[in-house]
């Protein structure tokens, strides 16, 4: 027992050093990556939807790197610390030779390595955290990673509203808190990633067959998962574009997609990591897909600021708790041999509705309008709860 306390107290002060630059680094997803490629390169749609639909990329690629890094015997957080390390270099690029095409390719490989570093980052919470506190530890983190985005938000925010040709600079700083998630991931108590029989990197969808349960939340999941993403990078685009009337400062963007919604999850993270440890699962799944639902009508179709206000804050809620269940479900139905396949399932699927969710946003906007746009991505998410409904689990696996 007490060695297995070392472990868990050694990672969630490395994870907490971690959360620092994993704040910093959520802002440009978020906000900052299209905010310079609206204001600064004017980058079409089929442009942004690249670099939107990087990280999805990374996710698709799980899969194949989780096999290459067993095939190699690579413990999980030496994969991890690899995938951060090359990620900052590839940032680093775009901020030293500012064109489109470097932009576009250095900071959407650099975001594909911190989305495929998933499978690794779960197997490591699996083993190093007890599953009755894994929940509450992990929200610890994330209050530190919100404060980290908020404040990195409005400061970036203020920079380029300043001098958008400082974006540099932010850049600059999105390549050295890779490199610190990196050094960070390194240092993490050893972890080794289970062998599986045969060659076939793609073997990990056998237990999509096999487990009913696991079948059906994955199936859930890409409904809701196509709706929520389909509007993410619409909100930066509704906020930022003059086509759609509002075309508001660089600082208020930061406001209405990273500071309201960073707040909100502050206030409900550390309530959501317990309810997560105690709370059926799928109950649960479908009381973030509620919050979602509303927040995207509220945001597009809610009328002016008040609309904004309301679908940011309803956002943050719900993302708080999001946070937890994507990261961190599998460890619920998985048996503990099995995380990293199943969370390398998961991943390939988000990827998947990732790399056609931004293009079908963009495609659906402009031809049909953001209201009947966000109208389509809540029914969707309906539609994944009510195939939730009749599911019962016990609340984790031991």
């Amino acid at each position: 027992m007490n060695a297995i306390l070392a472990r868990e107290r050694a990672t969630f002060r490395l994870e907490r050093v971690r959360a620092l630059a994993g704040g910093v680094l959520e802002t440009a997803q978020v906000t900052f990556l299209l905010l310079i490629a609206e204001r600064w390169f004017r980058a079409d749609p089929f442009q942004k939807g690249l670099l939107q639909g990087a990280s999805s990329a990374g996710l698709l690629l799980t899969p194949l790197l989780v096999s290459a890094a067993a095939a190699l015997g690579w413990p999980a957080q030496r994969a991890a610390a690899g995938l951060f390390a090359v990620g900052g270099i590839a940032v680093l690029l775009a901020a030293l030779v500012p064109t489109l095409a470097v932009f576009l390719s250095g900071a959407g490989l650099g975001f594909l390595c911190v989305a495929a570093t998933a499978p690794f980052i779960a197997t490591i919470y699996s083993e190093n955290y007890r599953a009755e506190c894994r929940g509450d530890l992990f929200s610890r983190n994330i209050v530190v990673r919100i404060l980290a985005s908020v404040s990195f938000a409005w400061i970036a925010g203020r920079v380029l509203q300043a001098d958008p040709a400082h974006f540099r600079g932010i850049l600059a700083i999105y390549a050295a808190a890779l490199m610190l998630n990196a050094a960070c991931a390194w240092r993490l108590p050893a972890v080794p990633l289970v062998r599986s029989a045969g060659r076939n990197p793609l073997r990990a969808f056998r237990w999509v067959r096999q487990d009913r349960l696991f079948r059906l939340t994955l199936i859930s999941w890409m409904f809701m998962g196509f709706g929520n993403l389909m509007m993410f990078p619409l909100r930066v685009e509704y906020l930022a574009n003059e086509r759609y009337g509002l075309h508001l400062a660089a600082s208020d963007i930061a406001l209405f997609t990273t500071i309201i919604p960073n707040a909100a999850r502050l206030l409900c993270t550390r309530a959501w990591g317990r309810l997560f440890d105690r709370m059926n699962f799928f109950a649960l799944r479908i009381l973030l897909n509620t919050g979602f639902m509303l927040g995207i009508l509220s945001f597009f179709t809610g009328g002016g600021t008040p609309g904004l206000w309301a679908g940011a804050l309803l956002f943050g809620i719900a993302n708080a708790g999001a946070d937890l269940a994507w990261s961190l479900w599998v460890t619920k139905v998985a048996p503990p041999e099995r995380v990293t396949d199943y969370m390398a399932v998961h991943t390939f699927l988000t990827g998947a509705r990732g790399l056609i969710a931004p293009f079908a946003a963009f495609a659906c906007a402009a031809r049909f309008g953001v209201g009947l746009t966000a109208a389509g991505s809540a029914a969707l998410i309906l539609v994944a709860s009510l195939m939730l409904a009749g599911e019962r689990r016990p609340p984790a696996v031991a």
